[in-house]
C-alpha cells in the first residue's frame, strides 16, 4: 500500500495542493520542449528531403556553436560571427550535396544513413581540429535573470530562447507547408527519379534543405551553448530529439513541435513529482520510456502516416 501511495497517490495529491507550483513546472517543461522541437526540426527537414535519418544533426549543432564561439574569441562581433557561421554552414551544405549526396542518389536508405554517421565524425573531428576540445563559454548577451509573474518563477534566458525557437519553428512550418520549395521537398522525399523527371532540381533542393538544417543547428547551438556552455557533450542534445520524433513523427513539422512540448512537460513533471521515488536521474530516461510505450500503440507517431507495404 505504501508503494502504491508513493507512486500513484502522493504525486497527484501534491499537484492538487500546489497548483501554482504545478503551473511553474509545466511552463518550464514547455520552454524546454520548444528547444527540443528546434533540435528535432533539423532531423525532420533532412528526413523529408532524403528519407534518411541524419545521424550528424547533433554534431552540426556542436560544429555551429564551436565556430561561433571560436570567432567571438578572436574578437569578431556577435552579429558578424553569426553571419560568418551561417555562411560556413551553407558552405558545408553545398559540400555535402556535392561530395556525399550526389553520388548516392537512389541508393538504399541504409547507405545514406551510414554516410551521415561518417559525416558525424567529420563535423566532430573538424570542430576539434579547428577550435579545440576545451569547454567554452558562449555569451550571447541575454541575461540570466529570474522574475515572478503571478507567483510563477520565470527565467529571462529561457523565455528568450523559447521565443526565438518558437518564431523559427513557426516560420519553418509555414515555409515547408505553403511554399513551392516545401512542396518540391516532399516530392523529392517520395521519389528522387520522379522528382527529377518533372523538372525539380534535386541538387538545389538538397543544398537548400541542408542549409536550412545548418541554420537550425546554428540557432540550437546558440541557445543550448549559451545556457550550458559549448562542449562536445552538446552533440548529445540530438539524443533528446529521438523521443520527440517518435511521438510526433519523422516527417511532420507540426509533429516535431507537439512532440517537443509533450516531452518537455513529461520530463519536468516526472522529475519534480516522481523524482523523489525513482531518483534524480528520472529526467534522463523518462522520455525514452514514454516513447517506448508510445511505439507499442502508434509507431508512426501522432502526425505520421501509416505505411502498409506488400511483400
Amino acid at each position: 500500500m505504501e508503494v502504491f501511495n508513493t507512486f500513484f497517490i502522493a504525486p497527484f495529491a501534491d499537484m492538487i495542493d500546489s497548483p501554482i507550483f504545478l503551473l511553474e513546472v509545466v511552463i518550464g517543461g514547455i520552454l524546454a520542449g520548444i528547444m527540443y522541437s528546434l533540435v528535432a526540426l533539423g532531423f525532420v527537414l533532412i528526413y523529408k528531403a532524403s528519407g534518411v535519418f541524419n545521424f550528424a544533426q547533433g554534431a552540426m549543432v556542436l560544429f555551429a556553436a564551436l565556430t561561433l564561439v571560436g570567432l567571438m574569441e578572436h574578437s569578431v562581433p556577435l552579429v558578424l560571427a553569426i553571419l560568418v557561421t551561417l555562411a560556413v554552414m551553407i558552405g558545408c551544405a553545398y559540400l555535402i550535396e556535392r561530395w556525399l549526396l550526389r553520388p548516392l542518389v537512389n541508393q538504399a536508405q541504409i547507405i545514406l544513413f551510414m554516410a551521415t554517421i561518417g559525416l558525424n565524425f567529420v563535423f566532430e573531428g573538424g570542430g576539434q581540429i579547428v577550435w579545440g576540445s576545451n569547454v567554452k563559454k558562449l555569451d550571447v548577451g541575454i541575461p540570466e535573470k529570474s522574475f515572478e509573474v503571478g507567483g510563477v518563477l520565470l527565467n529571462t534566458f529561457d523565455l528568450t530562447a523559447a521565443l526565438v525557437a518558437a518564431v523559427l519553428v513557426g516560420f519553418l512550418a509555414i515555409f515547408f507547408q505553403k511554399t513551392t520549395v516545401g512542396r518540391a521537398l516532399r516530392a523529392v522525399a517520395d521519389d528522387h527519379q520522379a522528382a527529377l523527371a518533372v523538372g525539380i532540381p534535386l541538387k538545389t533542393i538538397w543544398v537548400i534543405v541542408w542549409s536550412v538544417a545548418g541554420f537550425v543547428a546554428l540557432v540550437a547551438g546558440i541557445m543550448w551553448g549559451g545556457k550550458a556552455g559549448v562542449s562536445f557533450s552538446l552533440a548529445l542534445i540530438a539524443l533528446k530529439a529521438l523521443p520527440v520524433l517518435i511521438l510526433g513523427g519523422f516527417e511532420s513539422v507540426p509533429g516535431a513541435i507537439i512532440g517537443g512540448l509533450l516531452i518537455g512537460i513529461f520530463e519536468k513533471v516526472s522529475e519534480v513529482y516522481w523524482g523523489p521515488a525513482f531518483g534524480g536521474a528520472i529526467e534522463g530516461w523518462f522520455a525514452y520510456m514514454a516513447a517506448l510505450v508510445f511505439l507499442m500503440f502508434r509507431p508512426q507517431g501522432l502526425f505520421g502516416e501509416k505505411i502498409i507495404e506488400r511483400v
